[in-house]
């Protein structure tokens, strides 16, 4: 009888293990439920599916990764929704959750990949930063922590990702698949904050002092489920930039219809934002992908396309009743009130900076310095730029190390973009070079390579370019077809 039971045991033991499993969330829902009310089951299956996800995460890190990635696209969503409780320490939480499996698994991974310029670039961007906590003139430690985890932190433990887990064509496939959805999702969500409304947590965030930025003459600046408009606006013109390269490579008929649809649907979120940067990011990252394709006669009609939109902007009143049209109007305006505020808000800093060559610190400047080191004068100024933040924060010398390193890194991926030889990963390189473009370039009107999501999808657009050359290799070695995505 033992016997016959033993060996039932081995044959069925995941449905044991569920039933068991099973029985006791079911005992402890009802138990909570009878102690707590609806609160209590509640919490019950929270930390189910916190159990879940650890168990899933330590058997295999790039679960992390993906949860990490979702996360970083609806943060601003949850940050309006409880805006008394610090969600955003979830998004280090569950990055140091997947290093921590990665050490645990570490004998799976090869470490020699991470001797490379990238990883590299960014542990010298992240020494500089940390360094930064030397500066007499810096202020609050809670601040300069805070700039720290966006400006540096997140770069140093996003950048070896690729080269650790997601170093396979599958991998670079679902990524961009995963960014182009993601996407997608977040416009719908603008879409419905603009037909339909705003949540009691997005209207409270508003009437705290954002309206002032995203009402304007009495239209909604969408922000979707980012931190702001201009995040929002950036990023989508980002996603445009790549899905409209991705329509121009060799992929069949419906692939390339699916490409310009998702670039249509961009292109209308970048507009309810109501971002004027993002023209600029729109118009950089194509050049770039028109220039990296080599092919110059579709360049230069390109040019002349561009050219004319912004002629039209410029030089006519066409599209001026509504109100996209008339925001982006505004951009190419030298005479705009909002101009000329930042230019004298960057006169301002230069006086402050003059006798700071490293610049005031890390979290001197943007809401880390209103809301920490408020005492100070130059953190009550608005950067209104990454590139002018920077430049607060770490000074002249600084701002160029960064910009330097930075340019590098483009530089660098470009190169590699125009190296490979298969056709289908070559124009996916050559979109997410151009992505990255679009978003260094928009940074100099908004906080946006600094911020969710853009900075992520910078970071690992970077990496994945980087081993495009082994895969461009295992491509023409073994006949893989790269277009699966």
């Amino acid at each position: 009888m033992l016997e016959k039971l033993n060996a039932y045991i081995v044959d069925h033991k995941k449905k044991i293990v569920f039933f068991i499993v099973s029985l006791c969330l079911s005992v402890l829902v009802a138990g909570s439920t009878y102690s707590f009310g609806v609160l209590g089951p509640l919490l019950v299956l929270a930390f189910a599916a916190l159990g879940t996800f650890l168990i899933a995460l330590f058997h295999n890190p790039r679960t992390g990764f993906w949860v990490y990635l979702t996360y970083c696209f609806i943060l601003g969503f949850l940050v309006k929704s409880f805006l008394n409780i610090p969600v955003g320490l979830a998004l280090d939480g569950i990055l140091v959750l997947t290093w921590l499996s990665m050490l645990v698994n570490m004998k799976k991974f090869n470490w020699d990949k991470l001797k490379n310029e990238h990883v590299i670039i960014s542990f010298v961007w992240f020494v500089i930063s940390f360094l930064q906590l030397l500066n007499p003139y810096g202020g609050s430690v809670t601040a300069w922590f805070n700039e720290l985890r966006f400006a540096a932190l997140s770069w140093l433990l996003v950048a070896p990702f690729v080269f650790l887990l997601f170093n396979r064509m599958a991998d670079l496939n679902r990524f961009i698949l995963a960014v182009l959805l993601l996407s997608f999702v977040a416009t719908l969500y603008g879409m419905k904050q603009l037909y339909l409304g705003l949540s009691a947590g997005e209207q409270t965030w508003l009437n705290a002092g954002n309206a002032g930025t995203h009402i304007i003459n009495g239209k909604l600046r969408v922000f979707s489920m980012y931190s702001d408009a201009g995040q929002f606006g950036a990023s989508q013109a980002i996603m445009a930039v790549i899905a409209l390269t991705l329509a121009t490579g060799p992929f069949g008929f419906a692939k390339k219809v699916i490409f310009a649809l998702f670039a249509l649907v961009f292109l209308y979120g970048m507009a309810i934002s109501g971002t004027r940067g993002a023209l600029f990011a729109l118009a950089a990252g194509l050049f770039a992908a028109l220039f990296l394709n080599k092919n110059f006669k579709v360049l230069i009609v390109g040019i002349v396309f561009c050219a004319a939109g912004f002629g039209i902007l410029k030089y006519t009143t066409i599209g001026d009743h509504i109100f996209q049209v008339n925001r982006l109007r505004s951009a190419l305006d030298p005479k705009d009130a909002s101009l000329g505020v930042r230019l004298d808000n960057q006169h301002k800093l230069k006086s402050l900076l003059d006798d700071l060559p490293f610049g005031a610190g890390l979290g001197m400047s943007g809401m880390n310095g209103t809301t920490y080191n408020s005492d100070r004068p130059i953190a009550n100024i608005p950067p209104d730029s990454y590139w002018v933040k920077v430049w607060v924060m770490y000074g002249v010398v600084g701002l160029v190390i960064w910009f330097a390193l930075t340019s590098y890194i483009i530089g660098k991926c470009s190169g590699i973009a125009w190296k490979i030889r298969d056709p289908k990963l070559r124009v996916k390189m050559i979109a997410l070079t151009a992505g990255t473009v679009a978003c260094f370039i928009c940074s100099y009107g908004n906080e946006v390579m600094n911020g969710m999501p853009s900075s992520v999808m910078m970071f690992m657009s970077w990496s994945f370019i980087f081993i495009a050359p082994a895969l461009d290799q295992q491509l023409l070695e073994g006949g893989v077809d790269g277009a699966d995505i």
